[in-house]
């Protein structure tokens, strides 16, 4: 079902004299500031120089009917990667079995870690998983110039800028609600036609961080445990991290310490009853906001940490088992309705989850994959163009497009066999926003941006009983970016922090 026909064009952004536009930037690093909406400047001053983040002067127009069906869908998500993690015919096993050795420096080193974890019985494993999802949108737009609402991605693990989706859409909800946006020609926020909602992410998620410390408690007879984020050394977006931190301490009275995965050894204790320790305190649960990319592995040092935390009775968000979940891979071939049954029996939801899908290769030697292979090598670019190419990675930055992948996979992948590692999805024809303008280190772009919707979701399940416990929707996120862009990582440089104004 298409979602509806044509809607930027006939939605006006506000048009502000000079004098309107500096009292508008004025306002945004003022509130930005007050209210946490901040990143460090750059990676040289870490403890010094903050800097509001990157964001848009207005929210971006987006269908409502598009919008809800986001919502909407998010537990189907959930509930399709948890039964995928349930599963008892070790389906995912055999699947990241097979890619791993076409990705032996981070997914292979992954699955080796889940391998060991699996085997060793010298310690109480925990039954109970938590995950924090983050699911990417775009706009379809067809032909017929109808919108549909599609997939670009499924993460598992490190998913970010759930608090700051809350200060920028609070921002721009501010903004339009006080008349900021009030300019000399009458727009579409002046007529009050927009609807401009705040996101509940930073609440939502640090409501179920507690459910996982409550499911804890409950399970293991202890109270007042704290929870362990894993961070990267150097993190820009810290503040995304700590408000987290704090809304649980504010609101639960739930402590939480920060370490890097190299800290573990030396910092964390693990005693004969398989609890991990920070000093004398418990840890309920392992938070990542790391790991999920080689760089995160410095030595083997790094990777014998991870194990250590996986082999023990903390909560971990994710497992191993969770994050190589996530695998693009796996994303790939749940996009097959014959597989998709396999996980989700309700033909109704497999069918609004079969909607949100483009068209995903494989790239190994089964038919379609030796297809998919065909299409490369005719190295047409009216062909490729239509493409992106994914490696088993997060984090950005990994992408090729179009038709630079053919020479990417020639020059660095020879051996066709090995192209296994990778997934060729159809790009998806999302059209830029005109209108707009992107606030970033206090310089204006006024360019056309395109706008990917993320939706924030939690399940909590038991792996004894196969059941799911807990399945929430948990807020929204909208990055901008330029239209030019092909990458889109707000803390990387390519895009920026926005929020939704509904029509």
């Amino acid at each position: 079902m298409r979602d509806q026909k044509r809607f930027i064009m006939t939605y006006i952004y506000p048009e502000l004299n000079s004098s309107q536009i500096n009292t508008l930037v004025n306002e945004i690093n003022h509130y930005s500031l007050s209210n946490g909406l901040v990143m460090y400047k750059d990676l040289e001053n870490l403890t010094n120089e903050t800097a509001v983040a990157p964001v848009t002067l207005y929210p971006t127009i987006l269908p409502k009917k598009s919008f809800e069906k986001a919502v909407a869908i998010q537990k189907a998500y959930n509930e399709l990667y948890a039964n995928i993690l349930l599963d008892n015919t070790n389906w995912l096993d055999t699947v990241i079995k097979s890619i791993s050795e076409f990705d032996a420096d981070f997914t292979g080193k992954l699955y080796e870690l889940y391998l060991k974890y699996q085997n060793d019985t010298t310690y109480k494993k925990q039954n109970k998983e938590l995950g924090i999802f983050r699911n990417d949108f775009l706009l379809h737009e067809n032909k017929d110039k109808t919108y549909d609402l599609k997939e670009v991605e499924f993460n598992t693990i490190s998913v970010s800028f759930g608090a700051l989706s809350t200060k920028v859409s609070a921002l721009h909800s501010f903004l339009h609600e006080s008349g900021y946006y009030k300019g000399e020609v009458k727009s579409s926020f002046d007529e009050k036609k927009l609807e401009v909602p705040v996101s509940d992410s930073l609440a939502n998620i640090a409501s179920s961080i507690k459910y996982g410390v409550d499911t804890f408690e409950t399970q293991q007879n202890i109270k007042n445990t704290i929870v362990l984020f894993v961070v990267q050394p150097n993190e820009r977006n810290v503040f995304d991290q700590r408000l987290i931190e704090y809304e649980l301490f504010n609101k639960y009275k739930i402590k939480a310490k920060r370490i890097t995965i190299d800290e573990v050894e030396g910092k964390i204790n693990k005693k004969q009853d398989s609890y991990l320790y920070y000093n004398d305190d418990v840890i309920s649960l392992v938070y990542f906001r790391s790991c999920y990319s080689p760089n995160d592995f410095q030595s083997e040092k790094s990777w014998n940490n991870r194990l250590f935390l996986e082999t023990s009775l903390a909560i971990k968000t994710p497992t191993l088992k969770m994050q190589l979940a996530g695998s693009k891979k796996i994303q790939q071939l749940v996009s097959s309705p014959e597989i998709l049954e396999k996980f989700i029996s309700d033909k109704e939801t497999s069918n609004n989850l079969l909607n949100t899908f483009v068209k995903i290769h494989p790239l190994d030697d089964s038919a379609e994959g030796k297809y998919a292979k065909e299409l490369i090598n005719q190295n047409d670019s009216k062909v490729l163009d239509n493409f992106v190419l994914k490696p088993q990675r997060e984090g950005g930055g990994n992408n090729i497009y179009k038709s630079d992948i053919y020479p990417f996979l020639k020059e660095n992948i020879p051996d066709e066999k090995e192209w296994a590692g990778y997934i060729l999805m159809e790009l998806i024809n999302a059209q830029p926003t005109k209108g707009n303008t992107i606030l970033r280190n206090n310089q204006l772009y006024n360019v056309d941006i395109l706008s990917e919707l993320g939706i924030f979701g939690t399940v909590l399940i038991d792996t004894d009983t196969k059941k799911i416990e807990y399945n929430s929707y948990d807020g929204w996120l909208l990055r901008s970016k330029l239209s030019d862009s092909n990458e889109g990582g707000v803390a990387a440089g390519f895009g920026c922090v926005d929020s939704i104004a509904l029509v």
